[in-house]
């Protein structure tokens, strides 16, 4: 059992002006900046056993997080604005000003629903820095920081929500993981820290109280300890991930729980999609669908509860970007989405939890 460094850093008051930087640039300030949610906060959450959720979508090409009508399967929100139930941007909106939006929000990398302390909040990450919980449906900001905003030598690639109110961030090309003191403030800057080549994904287990990890070779657990206001991160395990080249590093990617399974973790790395078992400690492909939802590439998993149907997406050819797509595919049974112009990078099923 090895003891990772639990620093605490606090940054300058005053928030710095930044260059814009070369991709930003290019891209320009896509859309208004301001959230619009149409109905109840929760009301296209909710349905009978067998009614597909709406999917929540970080969409690139846009620089939004989009919550579309899964009634569609064809989604184009410039000619049917009505397929949009929800949508964020904090471009424009002076609650996040100081997070530079404009050079930080660039390539939206995460958004997952969570259910805490009673509300619901969007935790979403974006490649050139920006990292927040936004509060759902008012956009409200819960709490948000920027990590090196103008570039992605950090890259902030997921976050995740603790039960004391403080947020983690894996940040894949800083290779590290950070515990923010989130529950002090909306503009909290403490934090502690632990390397983590490759962190791309997050998840706070409740059950064992315990942060999962994923880098690019391994799958890490960290106990957290000190207090909310200055915590510590203290790794305690570790598990290499399944080679899928002989010789490549395997590529850890997302990382979400098996809602239909508990104490089961969905994995995706550059070659496959697993299920660990976090009691057996064995990465498993024995899950209903595997022969078609475990392909390489894919970007994000997770699966419904109640219909058991699974999401996926994995990036398509002759798009903007190399990692984008245009397509959600379902599983169990075998359907898709699709998004006219769309540059999706994660999709997950509107389950706050």
């Amino acid at each position: 059992m090895s003891v990772v460094s639990s620093k605490t850093t606090t940054a300058a008051a005053a928030a710095p002006q930044f260059a814009p930087s070369r991709r930003a640039l290019l891209l320009g300030a896509a859309g208004a900046g301001a959230v619009a949610a149409l109905g109840p906060a929760e009301a296209y959450g909710a349905g009978g056993p067998d009614v597909t959720p709406p999917v929540l979508l970080t969409e690139q090409a846009t620089r939004r997080l989009l919550v579309l009508d899964p009634r569609r399967r064809v989604w184009d929100p410039a000619a049917d604005p009505s397929v949009v139930r929800w949508q964020f941007s904090p471009l424009k909106d002076p609650d996040y000003a100081d997070l530079a939006p404009d050079v930080s929000w660039v390539y939206p990398s995460e958004s997952k629903a969570r259910r805490h302390r009673g509300r619901t909040y969007v935790l979403t990450t974006a490649s050139f820095g920006f990292v927040a919980v936004v509060a759902h449906p008012s956009g409200e900001r819960y709490w948000g920081t920027a990590i090196g905003p103008g570039d992605d030598l950090f890259n902030p690639h997921s976050a995740e929500i603790l039960p004391d109110g403080n947020v983690a961030v894996a940040c894949s090309t800083g290779a590290i993981v950070r515990l923010y003191a989130a529950s002090q403030g909306p503009r909290a800057t403490r934090y502690a820290e632990a390397a983590l080549k490759g962190a791309h994904g997050l998840h706070w287990d409740g059950s064992r109280r315990m942060l999962w990890a994923i880098g690019d070779d391994e799958l890490v657990a960290y106990e957290v300890g000190g207090t909310p206001a200055r915590p510590a991160l203290r790794r305690t395990s570790a598990i290499g991930l399944p080679v899928g080249t002989p010789g490549r590093t395997p590529g850890g990617h997302d990382l979400f729980p098996v809602a239909r399974r508990p104490g089961r973790l969905w994995v995706t790395t550059n070659a496959a999609v697993f299920q660990y078992d976090t009691a057996r400690r064995v990465f498993l492909r024995d899950f209903a669908g595997a022969e078609l939802i475990s392909r390489k590439s894919v970007k994000c998993v997770g699966d419904d509860p109640r219909t058991g149907q699974v999401v996926t997406a994995s990036p398509e050819s002759g798009l903007g970007e190399t990692w984008w797509t245009t397509t959600v595919s379902v599983h169990r049974p075998e359907s898709r989405f699709e998004l006219v112009d769309g540059g999706i990078y994660k999709a997950r099923w509107w389950l706050p939890r």
